[in-house]
């Protein structure tokens, strides 16, 4: 999950809201400088529902030893270290069903989530602080992935599609797509407070790729540049789980709080910098 923290609160949002948000981003990604990648229909797929396998993992969710909600926040923004105080094996066999489960229902969406995966391990993560046998158990999980990336990859082409839309160009643009739609949803779930730049440049129409720019603008209001969406200005609406910080005092009260806890709806808006 993503936390946030608000004077004497936590708001907490479970991993499948954040992806159901970068899904919303998704839809609205088209005008006439930005189009979306094809086929657009198992990339949104992809990017929706991209952190289905966390589900399970959040209803029952856990501390840190500064007895803090285990989750991504602000401070883990461009450093991601999907090491820090967590069970490894438990974690890859997350990051595992996420590939199984899309699937199971689509597979090219599937290959996208595992190349979402992959990055996460290999290009965001440092490795270094891992023992000998747990750098092994890693790398023959990515070695997996990239092994079960080919194998759908053939059922696909037996199944129809063609030799373009599963070339590494188009993987690669569906990718950085879901990519980039994911990064601004974790730094709208966190509120960042200074610029950022969207992961992955992106391509616009005329075929060049540019970064897109996120900035803060106060009042749950955010810029990117050059604008992205088909709508300027648009307010989109996810919901956090609000808890107070003493409800972490003990695991237990921790997740009774949470289970307890009423959805808070939240609405930002987006728009471009001169609208």
């Amino acid at each position: 999950m993503i936390r946030l923290e608000e004077n004497d609160t936590w708001l907490l949002l479970g991993h499948a809201e954040h992806a159901r948000l970068a899904g919303e981003f998704a839809r609205h990604w088209k005008n006439e400088r930005f189009s979306t990648p094809e086929p657009f229909a198992h990339i949104l797929d992809a990017v929706s529902r991209h952190d289905d396998s966390w589900t399970e993992v959040d209803a029952k969710p856990s501390l840190t030893p500064e007895r803090e909600p285990a989750a991504f926040s602000r401070e883990l923004v461009g450093t991601y270290d999907a090491f820090e105080d967590i069970d490894l094996d438990g974690y890859l066999s997350v990051r595992g069903r996420a590939t199984e489960a899309a699937a199971a229902r689509d597979p090219y969406a599937a290959i996208l989530i595992s190349m979402h995966t992959v990055n996460l391990l290999t290009e965001q993560a440092d490795p270094s602080e891992l023992s000998t046998s747990d750098t092994e158990v890693l790398n023959e999980f990515v070695a997996g992935q990239r092994s079960r990336q080919a194998a759908l990859k053939s059922l696909l082409l037996e199944r129809g599609f063609s030799e373009e839309q599963l070339g590494s160009e188009a993987l690669q643009w569906g990718f950085e797509f879901l990519q980039a739609c994911d990064s601004l949803s974790l730094l709208i779930g966190v509120d960042y407070p200074t610029k950022s730049v969207l992961r992955h440049a992106q391509k616009t129409r005329d075929g060049k790729s540019v970064e897109v720019v996120f900035r803060p603008e106060g009042d749950a209001t955010y810029s990117l540049d050059p604008y992205p969406l088909d709508e300027d200005p648009i307010s989109f609406q996810f919901s956090y789980r609000r808890l107070p910080r003493s409800a972490t005092e003990s695991l237990a009260s921790f997740q009774q709080a949470y289970t307890e806890a009423e959805l808070e709806q939240k609405t930002i808006h987006l728009r471009s910098r001169t609208s």
